[in-house]
């Protein structure tokens, strides 16, 4: 016997205009509650989680110039050298100009700043157990943030009536 054909439900329409239709609301808010989870985690390690970010990215290539870890972090030098020297004085790095080339300078792990990564192996194994997410849920969900970012810097800036 031939099934009956279903309408499909009709769809209502978005309202754009509320806050939790807002892709920038959800990145923005989900962003804050990932940070505050961060915070006990890395507050034994006496780590920020500006702090940790810069680590993660000179813990996968040590003696990076200022500018490529900015790169790296998306942070432009004003926000970053305040939290380089906070970050020296802590004894975990150390930044020295570049004999090649004056303008540059080049930030490179103390031994200090290498044994953190010993001690920060559990962050990211509690921080991935409190999403309750699985592994591949995680690395797809990364992936596909990853591309968002890579759509929303490569755009063109729209006026308000696109």
């Amino acid at each position: 016997m031939a099934r009956a054909h279903t309408p499909a439900k009709a769809q209502r329409p978005i309202d754009w205009l509320q806050l939790d239709n807002q892709l920038c609301f959800a990145l923005y808010s989900a962003s804050l509650a990932m940070t505050r989870l961060y915070k006990p985690l890395l507050e034994p390690l006496g780590l920020t989680y500006p702090q940790y970010l810069a680590l993660l990215v000179l813990w996968e290539r040590d003696g990076l110039a200022v500018n490529e870890l900015g790169e790296r972090l998306f942070l432009d030098s004003g926000t970053l050298t305040p939290l380089l020297k906070r970050m020296e004085a802590a004894g975990w790095l150390s930044r020295q100009r570049a004999s090649d080339d004056e303008r540059r300078v080049l930030v490179s792990l103390t031994a200090d700043g290498q044994a953190l990564k010993r001690r920060a192996q559990s962050v990211p194994r509690a921080l991935a157990a409190a999403t309750g997410c699985s592994a591949d849920e995680l690395v797809a969900l990364t992936q596909r943030l990853q591309q968002l970012r890579t759509q929303l810097l490569d755009a063109q800036p729209l006026s308000p009536t696109h």
